[in-house]
């Protein structure tokens, strides 16, 4: 006889099975808004536009608007307009110089957060 598997049969019933790791991430777990913020990032970063912003300043450092249209091929307005996105975020910063505006990564996270998934990426092609 072949006896058909039921999906309840491997359902948790309200029960804590692990209840020490179930508590350690628990005691971890970032609170809601947290959350929110950093769903919000790898919501920003999840088009490719930006992905080649974040890849040119990984890349170069520092670079201005009309260059990262160069390198992108995306318009200088679109570049802006990602670039407000990442800044409203604190994800980048600026300086000036005369009227040029010069961009690059605030932190080595987003480096790391890149290069991380590109080894994913490689590995996986």
């Amino acid at each position: 006889m072949n006896k058909k598997s039921n999906i309840e049969d491997f359902t948790c019933k309200g029960c804590v099975i692990h209840e020490d790791k179930v508590n350690s991430v628990k005691k971890k777990m970032l609170a809601d808004e947290d959350m929110v913020k950093l769903a919000e990032i790898f919501k920003i970063l999840g088009e490719p536009a930006r992905l080649k912003i974040i890849f040119s300043l990984f890349i170069v450092e520092e670079l201005c608007v009309c260059d990262i249209a160069a390198i992108s091929g995306i318009s200088q307005s679109a570049i802006s307009h990602h670039l407000r996105v990442f800044r409203n975020m604190d994800l980048v910063k600026y300086r000036k110089e005369g009227k040029i505006v010069y961009y690059s990564l605030k932190s080595n996270i987003l480096k790391h957060l890149f290069m991380e998934n590109l080894k994913y990426v490689k590995e996986e092609s």
